[in-house]
Parts: C-alpha cells; structure tokens; sequence
C-alpha cells in the first residue's frame, strides 16, 4: 500500500503563509503522483476529519469551499511531490494535516494516519 507523509506543518501568525509538502513514505519504486487523483485533509483539535483539496492526474482541481481563494495545491513531477499553499492563514485553519492518494474515508482517513505519524500540525494564532 502506498502511503504518504506530509510536512512543512508549524507556528504562524494569521494572515501569514505557509507550504505543505506531500511525499512517498513507503517504499514504492515507480510510483508518482500522477498513478492516484492525491487528496489533502485536515483534523483541526476536537473537530472531525475534513477534506481540503484534491489535485487528478490530469491536474484537474477541487477545494473546500472555507480554503478556495487561499490554498493552492500543486504538483512538482521532478520532485515527485504535491504541495498545499496555504495563504491568508485563520485560526481556524489550525488542524493536523495529512495527504493520501486515491479515494478514502473521510471518517477514517485521519485518524489512520495519524496513528502512523504522517501528518504535520499547523498552528495559526490570532
């Protein structure tokens, strides 16, 4: 199963920026990011799993509507890697965030890999 481990997570101001990086964590020779539609979601403390953005293989995109306008997801082929920029931070965008290919259980999804460490705690103060 491929999974994967997202980073860039920290401390910001709100209104500020930040750029998460989505990227292989297991090992998976051959595998990229255009063989799976790659999905960001979310888990802000005590609310449940949400989904943030979605980017296809064709680069076809989709956002929730309390992130369109201020996060961009992207692929870098080279780098084999998805990224999330996040700009025009609000406390409300606080969460744990973590990115996994293919179509998942909302319900689910972060939970599990939370439990395997993959996603990365952003913090937006007021």
């Amino acid at each position: 199963e491929v999974q994967l481990v997202a980073s860039g997570g920290g401390s910001v101001q709100g209104g500020g920026s930040l750029t998460l990086s989505c990227k292989l964590s297991t090992f998976a020779p051959g595998w990229t990011m255009d063989d799976a539609d790659i999905g960001w979601y979310r888990q802000p403390p005590g609310y449940e799993c949400a989904f943030v953005s979605r980017v296809t293989p064709t680069g076809f995109t989709r956002y929730a509507d309390f992130v369109k306008g201020r996060f961009t997801i992207s692929k870098d082929r080279a780098k084999n890697t998805v990224f999330l920029q996040m700009r025009s931070l609000k406390p409300e965008d606080t969460a744990v965030y973590y990115c996994a290919p293919g179509d998942v259980v909302i319900g689910r999804i972060c939970d599990r890999l939370d439990s395997e460490g993959l996603g990365t705690l952003v913090t937006v103060s007021s």
